[in-house]
């Protein structure tokens, strides 16, 4: 049962709250250097006003108790769901000096969607934003694709003792048994990826012609945005503003691995390659994608933008892609995405976004996990019906190793499902209210809620306020799953309405 929130409830989660807090002013010095480094004085006095308020907040929370100790799981959700909104508020507050943007509420939008790897923006004048408002903006991807939690875990900053928040955050896997090595270990693979993928994206750029500092910071910010399947790109037009056919691929290549299991990539380095290719979600993956993937080319084959074979494939797996690692990159424009794509391309998307990639991945959406698992649920179903009453239904399956299905899991998996499916209905009826399309209204729901990204018209400068209120709420609620928020709501409501009186008269 959920209890009301005590004052010793408060100040424990008041102080963790501030060493997030406080570690969230360090991020900030990144984009301040890179102010520095550019002698971009305006943006510098943003970025310091900026730390100086997380700092500033930070320690003052962290006074609330000197000593926190160890933090319940309902301490850790309601922990989880404050901090991700409080560090939105203050990510946005340099943003909204820029200039680059038509109101606060746009820039939270653009924060919410940095922190949440949404990738979809509000930003005006894209391409003479500032190299320190840009680089925050990776930062931004970078915190909120590893999580805010896993990095507070590797740097120390947090205590076993506070192992609650690592699946609070919506990872439940752990690489190895204790929480601070697995948050290290994805931290490590992370930065791995990210500077192998910003070398040769680099390369890339320079062979195109690109200024060698220029070419270097859009190689990091790509690769950063590709791995965490985030989708900020440093200019309006995404991918297509290169105009490289090897800088797509490396971009597909940085998507795909951003879809797996951290847990996989610790499999392969130790040698466990059959742990890969039995994995449930690596099935469930490449079935489900080549499955996709023909009904996608089929509808594109219809529209003229896609006419040739060579194009179809070119943009469209692309798409794909992009889609089903809710990343958000494009090669087509959002008018032509609108235009030229069949209502029937637009729901393939969606139905892609929808989904995700894996679970304990950088990707969003319900996770294939939770697909192949309500299959197995299904199957089991099917198998105790038609089995004798005498026998028992036991079904294995294979993720990260040897696991037995349970209706535990089956019911949290499920849970999620339904839950995800909820919210894409609640943002597409609200979009469709607001007097859109429905079809471009269903995909832009799906698109906020599973943090993929893609723009399908209605994320534009100006749109509603109330409407972009909504999608703010989808991104966050998507990025933590729904279980914390919903934990944060509860606790929240339950510590507000007055305690029942027992009533003793007969």
């Amino acid at each position: 049962m959920w209890k009301r929130f005590t004052f010793e409830d408060i100040r424990i989660i008041a102080h963790y709250l501030g060493t997030l807090t406080s570690l969230f002013s360090v991020a900030l010095l990144i984009p301040l250097a890179t102010a520095v480094i550019f002698q971009e004085w305006e943006a510098f006095a943003r970025y310091l006003l900026g730390a100086g308020i997380a700092l500033t907040i930070g320690s003052l929370l962290r006074m609330a108790r000197i000593d926190p100790g160890r933090l319940t799981q309902q301490q850790a959700m309601a922990l989880t769901g404050f901090v991700w909104m409080v560090l939105a508020f203050i990510a946005s507050i340099p943003l909204a000096m820029s200039g680059h943007y038509a109101s606060y509420l746009d820039a939270l939008f653009d924060g919410v969607s940095g922190l949440t790897t949404t990738g979809a923006c509000l930003v005006m004048d894209l391409e003479h934003l500032s190299y320190a408002d840009n680089m925050w903006r990776f930062v931004m991807h970078f915190l909120g694709g590893m999580g805010l939690i896993v990095i507070a875990l590797s740097l120390g900053l947090l205590s076993s003792s506070t192992s609650g928040l690592y699946s609070s955050e919506g990872r439940s896997e752990h690489v190895v048994p204790n929480v601070i090595t697995t948050a290290r270990l994805i931290s490590s693979i992370a930065l791995t990826v990210i500077g192998i993928a910003t070398v040769l994206l680099m390369l890339f750029c320079l062979a195109a012609g690109m200024e060698p500092v220029r070419a270097f910071l859009h190689g990091l910010w790509i690769s950063i945005s590709g791995f965490m399947t985030a989708g900020f790109t440093p200019t309006s037009q995404s991918i297509m503003y290169y105009h490289s056919y090897f800088l797509e691929v490396a971009c597909m290549v940085l998507m795909i691995l951003g879809m797996v299991n951290f847990g996989l990539f610790v499999a392969v380095w130790h040698g466990k390659t059959n742990l890969f290719f039995k994995d449930m979600e690596i099935r469930t993956g490449v079935v489900w994608l080549v499955v996709m993937g023909i009904v996608f080319m089929a509808t594109l084959s219809s529209t003229p933008l896609f006419s040739d074979l060579l194009t179809m494939l070119r943009r469209g797996v692309f798409m794909l892609v992009a889609s089903a690692s809710t990343t958000g990159f494009q090669v087509v424009t959002t008018n032509q995405l609108v235009t030229v794509f069949s209502s029937g391309a637009i729901l393939i998307l969606a139905i892609l976004m929808a989904i995700g990639g894996s679970s304990g991945s950088t990707a969003g959406g319900i996770k294939l996990s939770r697909i192949g698992l309500t299959a197995k649920s299904i199957i089991s179903s099917i198998k105790e019906a038609i089995s004798p009453d005498s026998a028992k239904v036991s079904i294995v399956y294979h993720h990260l190793g040897k696991q037995v299905l349970n209706n535990d899991v089956a019911r949290a998996a499920m849970t999620v499902s339904t839950l995800f499916v909820v919210t894409y209905v609640i943002g597409a009826l609200a979009g469709i209210a607001h007097g859109y399309d429905a079809t471009a209204a269903i995909a832009e729901s799906v698109a906020m809620a599973s943090n993929g990204g893609l723009s399908f018209g209605i994320i534009t400068q100006g749109m509603p306020a109330s409407l972009e209120t909504i999608y703010i709420i989808e991104m966050w609620a998507g990025r933590l799953e729904f279980i914390t928020l919903i934990a944060l709501i509860v606790k929240i409501v339950v510590s507000i309405i007055p305690a029942r009186k027992a009533n003793y008269d007969r």
